[in-house]
């Protein structure tokens, strides 16, 4: 059975895992699949929106992991997904789902996508991008404040109390499992022309 080539992007928040993703794409237009680790944050509706707020989303309890896998499972196995829909504004899963069509390139990011073994071992390539925590900062603060209606204060606090310590506890460490170690993310060309090739040789062994 054919199976779709699995890259998997991760870093630390703001390193440009994102763009790096996007970049990828554009290469394999049309079939490639894109997968966002934060979508298969935990469905945390049954409590108050101040609650959710105060959750720590950057520890590795805060997904749904055994669903994350399921779906990157079936993508694996070239069968389509209804991928779900999370609202970072309202800090939970929404009521609807979007369908992803199988594509002999899936693209897979998070921050944590390294931290799990059963994930690991779906990838097929493991990037990651590393960029120093200054910039990873000023990249969340524009990010949060202009597309998730954050403020400040309440960006400051959330990086300091729980982003941080949770890189260097979790994040970090997964650099040891990369196959590959992208300063700056896509904003890299040299890597990025790289790991085009290494996806289409790939491709290619596949059939």
């Amino acid at each position: 059975m054919t199976q779709a080539v699995m890259i998997g992007i991760a870093g630390g928040t703001g390193s440009g895992k994102t763009t790096l993703a996007r970049t990828l794409k554009k290469s394999f237009e049309d079939d490639v699949t894109l997968l966002c680790m934060d979508w298969y944050y935990r469905s945390f509706h049954h409590i108050s929106f101040d609650d959710r707020k105060q959750l720590n989303f950057d520890h590795p309890d805060a997904f749904d992991m055994q669903f994350f896998i399921e779906q990157m499972v079936r993508l694996k196995n070239m069968e389509a997904i209804q991928r779900p829909v999370y609202s970072f504004i309202e800090h939970r899963r929404l009521d609807e789902n979007i369908r992803e069509e199988p594509r002999h390139v899936v693209i897979v990011e998070g921050i944590l996508l390294f931290e799990n073994p059963e994930v690991r071992n779906l990838l097929d390539i493991k990037i990651f991008v590393d960029t120093d925590s200054d910039t990873r900062f000023a990249r969340r603060l524009v990010r949060d404040i202009h597309e998730r209606g954050r403020d400040i204060d309440s960006v400051v606090h959330q990086y300091l109390h729980t982003v941080k310590p949770m890189h260097e506890a979790f994040v970090e460490p997964t650099k040891r499992y990369a196959d590959i170690i992208v300063p700056e993310g896509g904003m890299n060309e040299v890597a990025t022309d790289m790991i085009v090739e290494k996806i289409k040789s790939i491709l290619r062994l596949r059939g």
